[in-house]
């Protein structure tokens, strides 16, 4: 429909487009050019939060991982860690460890399903799809070997997780891992270098070191910026302050420079997973918890794929929280995609593009 501006057409992009997900933005453009990029939220709003208050601190678990599935581990450690900074309840030092081993597989997970969607959305990759699509059926494996499911696991609880190392597991992700390495250096002579993607992907959708901090964009949308920032060096939760690895940032702040960040990223999780396997410490996994929480108040910071995710929790003695919120990374860079046609020019081509090149999880993002 044309907008009270002579001239400017509001076109709904989404949510049965295929490259829009389960969402819809509404476009303002002239033709070509692209001056609004709005989101419309509600379409997956289930009440994640409101629901998490009728759950137990177990059952809720389950729920909280559907903020986005395909990074379940990372999403899931969000809000167990909240009601253990809430109780005052401390984790075995194998426990973090094996906590971070599934983190990294899941961000693995995410990140190639990421790196497909935007091969999908730049045209004429295909092939770069079905490879993600194989390569994580191999991390997926690695987690139902872990935890006994592919993709919600509920393996985090408070106190630890809830079972350990299974035998085996160790050589068979270490194999995963060496084969996996090869496949990176396949990615980046087939894609990430690949003229077509280097035309559609350099120079499109930048954003500023100044603009990706005043905007507030989370993970690799704002260490594709420039900004090194990582929960995992900030805070050091679990194993990580423990492990050698390297922040994976750019500069370029381009569509580009956002997937190398998370092509960097999984080269640095394939580090810290064999660091983690090989110094894995003795001890229990879990540390008993009582059904019912001491009443008290309660924040965590996790990195997951799509950046910091914030959860505050409120106990109220019982076995239920008082209530939950989250600050979720897709949110908070669905605001950054949405000004940032005001800062650099973008086409209607351009959209899918760039759109992804931010990773949105909409449901994290609706709640």
């Amino acid at each position: 429909m044309m907008s009270e501006t002579k001239g400017i057409m509001r076109i709904s992009w989404g949510p049965q487009h295929p490259m829009s997900g389960q969402f819809r933005f509404i476009l303002e453009t002239d033709g070509e050019n692209v001056y609004e990029i709005i989101p419309d939220f509600g379409f997956t709003h289930r009440g994640i939060e409101k629901i998490l208050e009728y759950r137990t601190f177990v059952q809720g678990i389950v729920p909280f991982e559907r903020l986005a599935m395909v990074d379940a581990a990372n999403v899931g450690l969000a809000y167990v860690r909240a009601i253990e900074d809430a109780a005052n309840i401390e984790v075995p030092k194998r426990a973090q460890y094996i906590r971070t081993i599934l983190c990294e597989i899941s961000r693995i997970n995410s990140h190639l399903y990421a790196i497909g969607l935007a091969a999908e959305a730049a045209g004429g990759y295909p092939a770069i799809f079905l490879w993600t699509t194989a390569d994580r059926e191999l991390f997926l494996d690695l987690a139902e070997m872990l935890t006994g499911a592919r993709w919600s696991y509920s393996f985090f609880i408070p106190g630890g997780v809830r079972a350990d190392i299974p035998e085996g597991f160790k050589e068979k992700a270490l194999k995963v891992l060496s084969y996996f390495e090869k496949r990176l250096i396949a990615y980046r002579d087939s894609w990430l270098e690949n003229e077509i993607w280097l035309t559609r992907s350099k120079g499109i959708g930048k954003l500023s070191t100044e603009d990706a901090i005043k905007l507030g964009a989370a993970g690799p949308s704002l260490r594709g910026s420039g900004v090194e920032l990582d929960m995992r060096k900030e805070d050091k939760y679990e194993a990580y302050g423990e492990i050698d690895f390297r922040m994976a940032v750019q500069k370029e702040g381009d569509c580009q420079a956002r997937f190398m960040v998370r092509f960097l990223e999984m080269i640095e999780s394939t580090r810290i997973i064999k660091q983690a396997l090989e110094n894995m410490p003795p001890g229990p996994f879990k540390k008993p918890v009582p059904p019912k929480l001491p009443k008290g108040e309660g924040f965590a910071r996790v990195e997951t794929a799509r950046g910091e995710m914030d959860v505050h929790v409120i106990l109220d003695g019982s076995d239920k929280p008082y209530r939950v919120k989250v600050c979720a990374p897709s949110f908070r860079n669905l605001y950054v995609i949405s000004k940032l046609p005001k800062l650099t020019k973008i086409l209607v081509a351009d959209v899918p593009v760039v759109v992804w090149s931010f990773d949105p999880w909409y449901l994290d993002a609706d709640r």
